[in-house]
């Protein structure tokens, strides 16, 4: 099976999938991850020449960050203006979005949630339906919408409804992968008690699984699903 992650910035697909994505590819599966945004210049203070060299670790960090679960190459990088998605053409995400599904012909997508507290990961999250609404022919045949601590939850459905995920992965023997990629992420991780510290990944790593009868998971929401096309009689 093709899978491709599509993820709004540097440490998403980590957050957001991560341990999935891992046990996907002990499983052989072919597993891409592609992330639309550059994640630095919308730090404030930081120089021109400051943020280059913050470009240049955080690519690093991603590369690092795919090892570690096992892929065989660093995520494609997109460099789209880091939480600032909403000022570009939806229409210019969709038409990025429609290359990468063109390049990669994936079976299954992994992408944001629509109602997370980032706008990055909301105009992902729609431009990925969007590039991906049912059409003869496409071999999609399932989308889902992962979580990302610190964002999904911290959005109290003001930017939409609430993650409401029915599937759950387990990722027991792939959740060190996880947190092991999410250390090479040094500038994104934080100190417990922040969602993003491994303590807390790790505790929702097991709450997940509590939830779908696991012993640790990783959830998601369905957004689309499509039968098998039956060839005519």
């Amino acid at each position: 099976m093709k899978v491709l992650c599509i993820a709004a910035h540097p440490d998403d697909e980590v957050l957001g999938c991560g341990a999935t994505l891992a046990r996907l590819v002990r499983e052989r599966h072919e597993v891409a991850v592609a992330i639309l945004g550059e994640g630095v210049t919308s730090r404030s203070g930081l120089t021109s020449e400051q943020q280059r060299r913050a470009l240049a670790e955080l690519r690093d960090a991603a590369g690092a960050a795919s090892r570690a679960l096992g892929l065989d190459a660093a995520p494609r990088m997109l460099g789209l203006p880091d939480n600032r998605f909403d000022t570009l053409p939806l229409l210019e995400v969709v038409h990025a979005v429609e290359a990468l599904v063109r390049e990669y012909d994936p079976e299954l997508v992994y992408t944001h949630h629509a109602g997370d507290l980032n706008v990055d990961h909301r105009v992902t999250a729609q431009a990925v339906s969007t590039a991906l609404r049912p059409q003869h022919g496409r071999r999609v045949r399932e989308v889902r919408a992962f979580e990302i601590a610190s964002s999904t939850e911290w959005a109290f459905e003001t930017s939409g409804p609430a993650f409401r995920p029915q599937i759950f992965v387990e990722v027991e023997h792939t959740l060190a992968h996880k947190l092991a990629a999410m250390a090479c992420y040094e500038g994104e991780a934080r100190e417990y008690p922040h969602p993003r510290s491994a303590r807390a990944l790790r505790a929702l790593a097991e709450w997940r699984g509590a939830q779908g009868g696991l012993h640790t998971a990783e959830a998601y929401e369905l957004v689309q699903r499509r039968e098998a096309e039956r060839e005519a009689a």
